[in-house]
């Protein structure tokens, strides 16, 4: 990840790091519960079986205590990067729709402090938003340092659909993606680190939780008549999905393909990979302040 910490304090500079992991209370297999960046244009596989759980999981309750345990990390590593105040941790969650985006905000970010961590979800822009840049909505919404920032849906709406739909030129989706590039190294330079994930689901179960929307009451309200013309546009979808996966996967802001039919698995991979990558900016609880030292509480 291409970081460039801002300048910060003399006290913050020597601040002391506090261990944060703990041992794994059952086994995991270190490589089935971590996903790995896409690298190259031939890692992005988006196949029906591709979205099946790893081989190598756990199962049942030990998936869901395997995820619940990376959740905990998050929840600890979380407290670390607000006191810290040096890094922003902006998640990008991109799918297909009922591919569990709403999901993974509820489950994986469960235990955080909300006072530390927003959410927001993109729908299509306004009519002032159309007055700006595809960008400048985005733009807002990205977290403060200190702060866990989760986009549901992003500015890859801004190539993706006008890809499948044909609403602009070649030239401009080409232009499109060097802009997020470029605006997502602008980020990471200012100390914003970015993971993003794509949580890929097969046609069967998307049609399996889409009948769910339909016939479940408490789920009639997430179902939209679009989500049926999107689903007969599928290889034209996957088409787009491949393109922008490959074309920004950049060394500063990886992207990460997550098999998405098994919910449990999806959590425990996705919470994995955000809390090692929590981990790895050894953050650190800043010392006190040596002005204060001596002072009495009376």
């Amino acid at each position: 990840m291409l970081l460039t910490p801002r300048t910060r304090s003399v006290a913050l500079a020597v601040a002391v790091a506090v261990p944060l992991s703990r041992p794994p209370s059952f086994p995991v297999p270190s490589d089935a519960a971590n996903l790995r960046a896409i690298t190259s244009a031939s890692q992005v596989k988006l196949g029906d079986a591709d979205a099946a759980r790893p081989r190598g999981l756990p199962h049942h309750k030990k998936l869901k205590d395997a995820a619940d345990e990376q959740v905990e990390r998050i929840k600890d590593l979380q407290k670390v990067l607000y006191a810290d105040g040096r890094f922003a941790l902006l998640i990008v969650l991109q799918g297909r729709d009922a591919s569990g985006k709403d999901g993974t905000v509820k489950k994986v970010f469960r235990g955080v402090n909300p006072m530390g961590c927003q959410v927001t979800s993109f729908k299509a822009p306004t009519e002032m938003e159309k007055g700006y840049d595809y960008l400048w909505r985005i733009h807002q919404r990205v977290p403060a340092l200190r702060m866990i920032g989760i986009f549901n849906r992003s500015h890859y709406e801004d190539v993706i659909v006008p890809r499948v739909h044909k609403l602009v030129k070649r030239k401009v989706l080409l232009e499109r993606f060097d802009q997020i590039n470029d605006f997502e190294l602008m980020l990471t330079q200012n100390s914003v680190v970015i993971l993003k994930f794509f949580l890929h689901i097969s046609r069967d179960e998307q049609k399996k939780r889409l009948v769910e929307r339909l016939e479940d009451r408490k789920k009639n309200w997430k179902f939209r008549a679009g989500d049926l013309d999107d689903r007969a546009l599928w290889s034209d979808y996957t088409s787009a999905y491949r393109e922008a996966i490959a074309r920004c996967s950049t060394t500063w802001a990886r992207w990460f393909i997550v098999p998405a039919d098994d919910e449990d698995a999806r959590d425990l991979l996705v919470a994995r990979k955000i809390a090692d990558t929590l981990e790895a900016l050894d953050l650190r609880y800043p010392p006190l302040d040596p002005s204060l030292k001596g002072i009495k509480i009376r």
